[in-house]
């Protein structure tokens, strides 16, 4: 696929939106359909975006994968404590933002992977 200067702007334009309304699909998850794996999906979707809009390479500069790798790691972890700690009613905004955070990682991670190997 060929870059060009329009596609390029309209990526970086285009993908802060997507990550805002994925954060928002987060933190309203409890009180409005949507929630953590939505909003993790969305988040994901922008660096996807980012990845073949402007350049692999631009994708991985903004988001290594040893940070995704890590962030992922400790929202499962912090996922695995907050459901053994604390009660289901009172967590479930802490839950939606864990369970974005790590499907976002995971989502992002996967695509960059396949980005790179295709």
């Amino acid at each position: 696929m060929r870059k060009t200067d329009i596609l390029d702007v309209l990526v970086r334009k285009l993908a802060p939106y997507m990550f805002l309304f994925g954060l928002y699909l987060v933190s309203y998850g409890d009180v409005s359909p949507g929630g953590g794996f939505q909003g993790g999906v969305v988040i994901a979707s922008g660096v996807i975006l980012l990845a073949m809009g402007r350049d692999i390479s631009a994708a991985a500069d903004l988001f290594p994968e040893r940070r995704l790798l890590l962030l992922e790691a400790i929202a499962f972890l912090l996922l695995l404590g907050a459901v053994i700690v604390t009660p289901v009613a009172r967590s479930v905004f802490v839950l939606n933002l864990l369970i974005g955070l790590k499907v976002a990682a995971g989502v992002s991670l996967i695509s960059l992977h396949l980005f790179r190997q295709g």
